[in-house]
């Protein structure tokens, strides 16, 4: 029983250790906006790294628009929902969007990505 316990406060002090590292690194993670007008129509790549989720994103601007944010690469760990995040991006034609909730490091990530792919060409 002794040992049980043991494991169980080790499990949870790592849980909370990794939580608390998370939200410090996002809280020094900032986003950008881009200036779509200024960039040039066409598809461009981006990728993010907030280690432990890595982005790779194609990025395709129509008519001074986001038309399609395409995933190239994301690897994660519970964060696939934060996949979303490109429907609100698209919608609100901005990188200043809320993050999926339960997905925050994955929907910063994708987020730092699509500002990679874009600021290159502002």
């Amino acid at each position: 029983m002794t040992i049980f316990l043991v494991i169980v406060v080790l499990i949870l002090c790592v849980k909370i250790g990794a939580s608390i590292l998370t939200k410090n690194t996002l809280r020094k993670v900032k986003i950008n906006e881009i200036d779509l007008s200024r960039v040039t129509d066409g598809e461009y790549e981006g990728a993010a790294t907030i280690k432990p989720v890595s982005v790779k994103v194609n990025v395709l601007v129509e008519d001074g628009k986001i038309a399609t944010i395409r995933m190239v690469d994301h690897v994660t760990g519970l964060g696939k929902n934060g996949e979303k995040i490109v429907d609100k991006i698209i919608g609100e034609q901005s990188l200043d969007v809320d993050a999926i909730s339960g997905a925050t490091q994955s929907s910063v990530t994708i987020m730092k990505a699509v500002e990679d792919a874009l600021s290159e060409n502002n």
